[in-house]
């Protein structure tokens, strides 16, 4: 049976995934397939790879949709902002699961790519400053601080699955705690201490879901 594009691209996601130095020819037998019949699909390992950063990218953007990132932002209510927050976090989880090599991929610095990593980070931008805004985040934080702690939270996410650290279902709460802990207000942190995901919903006693 032919493989099609879309297996051979759930076979590179897989494998890169364990070794994100994967060469082309490691890719197709990961797959099931012969050099020219990937070529046939991808003209090189650059172009396969555009195509998963670019997936990667949509599973960012979902994110943010999900969660309603700019609702929130415009809201300019806490309970709102800490909903999405929370919501936005739990769904980069996934993100982070599923294209954990993207996380440290060169590819990014490609000008496609980097124009719609810098749009995605922008929404995240406006939502941190808008937390911090309505009490949810510390104000005495730089904001690309705290979007710098989500992305290593995210790197802490990928090794902890990778080593088997901390069970995929704990994630969700570990992550809210240590994030609203570390960068959020008085309040939220202890909202997210008592009631993270995974253990009956998010920082809720902080004004979210």
């Amino acid at each position: 049976m032919a493989v099609s594009r879309d297996q051979i691209i759930v076979a590179a996601i897989q494998h890169l995934n364990h070794d994100p130095a994967a060469s082309i020819a490691d890719i197709a037998e990961a797959a099931g397939v012969s050099r020219a019949t990937l070529h046939r699909h991808f003209t090189s390992r650059e172009d396969l790879l555009l195509v998963l950063n670019h997936r990667a990218l949509d599973l960012w953007k979902d994110a943010q949709v999900k969660a309603g990132v700019e609702e929130a932002v415009r809201s300019g209510e806490p309970a709102v902002i800490t909903t999405a927050l929370s919501e936005m976090l739990s769904g980069l989880i996934d993100a982070a699961e599923e294209y954990s090599f993207v996380l440290t991929d060169l590819g990014m610095s490609v000008p496609e790519l980097r124009e719609r990593s810098d749009e995605l980070e922008g929404r995240e931008l406006a939502l941190y400053q808008a937390a911090q805004r309505a009490g949810v985040l510390r104000a005495d934080l730089p904001v690309r601080w705290i979007s710098n702690t989500v992305y290593g939270l995210l790197l802490a996410v990928r090794e902890s699955l990778n080593r088997g650290d901390v069970a995929r279902r704990d994630l969700p709460r570990v992550l809210h705690e240590t994030f609203f802990r570390g960068a959020g207000e008085r309040g939220t942190q202890s909202g997210a201490g008592e009631r993270g995901p995974g253990s009956g919903g998010g920082p809720q006693s902080a004004g979210s879901a």
